[in-house]
């Protein structure tokens, strides 16, 4: 099949008729019912069938669905990784995050580079880890900061800070003196907890920790972001285990916070292209993402 033919086929079977398909790839009715039917000859056999007035994919076009489909999303790919290539170098930052750095570092270190470079305009997005490398990989962004090892071939990751695994709990759980301590991870049996879903690097640590705990800690509610974890707890849902800058949000005021013993050490990553150079810009930002995690890490 030809590359007109592979995308004809994919805009039918994405508009159910050819008139659909037309106006998706922007020709002519006739011109469409013509290229189809040049790939049907040439492939041997029918890829439609007309049922009740619209195209249904034959048997044989079904066995090509997949890999039609697979290589229509790669061309996507490359006309999406052209594109950003042909942007000019003075286009703005474009720094993609996980959403707990959303809250917690991007915002002020967007606004503190925004005072050093008053020209220069950013654009900011949340993505979890895999969807940012791809993100990077297409040049759809610029910089990635995650709290994950990424180790994606063709970007390189930078250690910026490093903290711990928090445990955080309702305003008056813990006494003073309590709060003054690491908590053991033994102290968590048999308590309410707030449970990680998420399928990552940190989230599969936490929930081995607590895999070991006897009795088992008592988990109702189970949650995907760390930032509603720290929500159920500020309203006296249970504890939660959580990187440190979910932790610190609120200043201490909102929930109590531990860390938790034996230590578990979350970094927290850049990433960019190994082909493209920091430019001044990215390189302060990158500074100020830095100076302003080690200070939520280190608040004294």
């Amino acid at each position: 099949m030809r590359l007109r033919h592979i995308e004809l086929f994919h805009a039918v079977l994405t508009t159910g008729s050819l008139t659909g398909a037309a106006d998706l790839l922007n020709i002519s009715q006739p011109a469409a019912s013509k290229a189809l039917q040049h790939a049907e000859q040439q492939l041997g056999f029918a890829l439609f069938s007309r049922v009740r007035g619209r195209l249904q994919p034959t048997q044989q076009a079904l066995l090509l669905r997949h890999r039609v489909e697979k290589i229509a999303q790669e061309l996507h790919d490359l006309q999406r990784l052209t594109a950003n290539i042909a942007r000019p170098e003075s286009y703005p930052l474009r720094v993609t995050c996980t959403p707990t750095l959303a809250q917690a570092l991007v915002p002020d270190a967007t606004t503190q580079l925004r005072k050093a470079f008053p020209g220069t305009t950013a654009e900011l997005f949340t993505r979890h880890s895999a969807e940012m490398c791809e993100s990077l990989m297409l040049h759809e962004t610029d910089i990635g900061l995650t709290l994950q090892d990424a180790s994606h071939q063709g970007l390189r990751q930078e250690s910026l800070c490093r903290g711990q695994v928090m445990v955080i709990a309702p305003p008056g759980w813990w006494s003073p003196a309590e709060l003054a301590q690491p908590l053991p991870v033994t102290a968590l049996a048999g308590q309410p907890m707030i449970g990680i879903a998420m399928q990552d690097a940190l989230g599969r640590m936490l929930q081995n920790h607590l895999a070991q705990v006897d009795p088992a800690p008592r988990t109702s509610i189970w949650v995907q972001t760390y930032q509603l974890a720290y929500s159920l707890v500020a309203q006296g849902e249970g504890l939660a285990l959580v990187d440190p800058f979910t932790a610190s949000r609120g200043g201490g005021e909102v929930v109590q916070t531990r860390p938790l013993k034996p230590q578990l050490d979350v970094v927290l990553y850049a990433l960019y292209r190994q082909d493209s150079p920091l430019n001044p810009v990215q390189k302060h930002f990158l500074g100020l993402v830095r100076k302003l995690g080690q200070r939520v890490l280190s608040p004294c």
